[in-house]
């Protein structure tokens, strides 16, 4: 079995590093971004992949100019947040675990945007990795469906599950063998801005769920942030009022309601809905986005 590095940074990142550790694939060094402070006064914190590389006794770095010397045969790459250049590109094999189905949905956000696009399906492809965009031939894909509420952080979790489980089974045969080019009309996934987040209450009710599901969907009331957790689609529904209108935890929209789940109000936390309009003690209406 070949030595590899990992590349990666996030959490949803550790399950692939620990499934290759479990089957006892040899990482001889984890390079992962630098530390940085979580909130404004913190002290700076590592990476996910760095702290759980840590307790696992694995060498961490944060320059990939510093691989090569750690003697590394094949690189396992998933959101590493940096993009890879010559001449590592060169000098080592670098495999990407992609969370799409390729050449649909490079880049930053493959998964938030499928959600966002209404996807039936997406998947967990193994590239590897050139210096275009997420442009290289496939070594193999994995197809998922996209489930009815499926959250981005959920969807995620399975993305990777499966993409983990294609790697160990080419790792424990012959190997990644040889990749395939892409084929078809590429789509790319440009990282979500906050301002992408903000909830236009004139658009339609499925379009808004499938925000809330991408994750730190946002409205306003009283000019301070309201964080939408969870909600659900109301297709049907009038909402008694024009687009924002808040009848018990229902919102008109554009297009039917969304059913307010789980919410944040500015400066606090998870709340049901409910408990949230009960906290309000309005006897007037509330129109949010207002």
């Amino acid at each position: 079995m070949p030595a590899l590095a990992f590349f990666a940074s996030p959490s949803f990142a550790v399950p692939l590093m620990d499934a290759l550790v479990a089957e006892h694939h040899e990482i001889v060094v984890v390079v992962t971004q630098e530390p940085s402070r979580r909130r404004r006064g913190a002290p700076p914190e590592p990476t996910a992949v760095g702290l759980r590389a840590e307790e696992l006794g694995i060498p961490v770095v944060s320059d990939p100019n510093e691989v090569l010397s750690y003697g590394p045969e094949l690189g396992v790459v998933l959101a590493y947040g940096k993009i890879l250049r010559r001449p590592l590109i060169d000098a080592l094999e670098l495999v990407n675990l992609h969370l799409s189905l390729l050449p649909r949905w490079r880049g930053a956000a493959p998964v938030q945007r499928a959600i966002l696009e209404g996807d039936l399906v997406t998947g967990a492809c193994l590239m590897r990795i050139e210096e275009g965009l997420d442009s290289g031939p496939v070594y193999g894909c994995r197809q998922v469906e996209i489930q009815k509420e499926e959250t981005s952080a959920q969807l995620t979790a399975r993305l990777v599950a499966e993409g983990t489980d294609l790697l160990l089974e080419k790792l424990a045969s012959a190997g990644l063998g040889e990749p395939i080019a892409q084929q078809g009309e590429p789509t790319y996934a440009k990282k979500l801005a906050r301002d992408e987040l903000e909830l236009s209450w004139d658009r339609d009710a499925l379009y808004l769920s499938r925000l809330v599901r991408v994750g730190r969907a946002w409205t306003t009331l009283g000019g301070k942030r309201l964080l939408i957790h969870r909600a659900r689609p109301v297709p049907e529904g009038n909402g008694g009022g024009p687009p924002g209108t808040v009848t018990k935890t229902f919102v008109a929209t554009g297009d039917g309601c969304l059913e307010l789940l789980e919410v944040q109000p500015e400066g606090r936390g998870i709340v049901s809905a409910g408990e949230w309009l009960r906290g309000l003690r309005r006897d007037a209406g509330i129109v949010l986005g207002s």
